[in-house]
């Protein structure tokens, strides 16, 4: 007995809403993030209301600051004859490459009032890799 799949027609125009759902999932839980610069350094800020420093990661691996967590959050209303939950919860992970004068030695992050501030420093001017520019001179 030979099977026959179906690669046109109906079946397949009822699940092309549901191609990249996963995406579209993951997306919602990434949360918000801004990056900055300054003189004395870089910064990224990222929105996590709700999220515990216990559930959050920082770490720096080969020029990538990566966070990772764990968002869950629940709200419940209850009335005489009604009740109602809802919960909103994930795991979450964002990287940012830095820049080659990022100081991997001075980076620190801070969880306030629901927003994560990773802060890293520039290396000085004299620390930074390459060369040396050699002064020509007329001989």
């Amino acid at each position: 007995m030979v099977e026959k799949t179906h690669t046109t027609g109906f079946w397949p125009s009822l699940y092309e809403p549901l191609r990249g759902l996963g995406e579209r999932v993951a997306d919602w839980f990434a949360p918000a993030s801004e990056a900055s610069v300054g003189d004395d350094g870089y910064r990224i800020k990222m929105e996590l209301p709700g999220v515990e420093e216990k559930d959050i990661e920082v770490n720096l691996d080969d020029g990538v600051v990566t966070v990772k967590g764990e968002k869950t959050s629940e709200r419940k209303e209850e009335g005489e004859t009604w009740y109602f939950s809802e919960r909103q919860y994930g795991s979450f992970s964002r990287s940012f490459r830095l820049p080659p004068d990022a100081d991997p030695a001075r980076v620190s992050a801070d969880l306030k009032d629901g927003v994560l501030t990773v802060s890293v420093g520039k290396k000085a001017q004299a620390e930074m890799p390459g060369g040396t520019q050699i002064p020509v001179t007329k001989g």
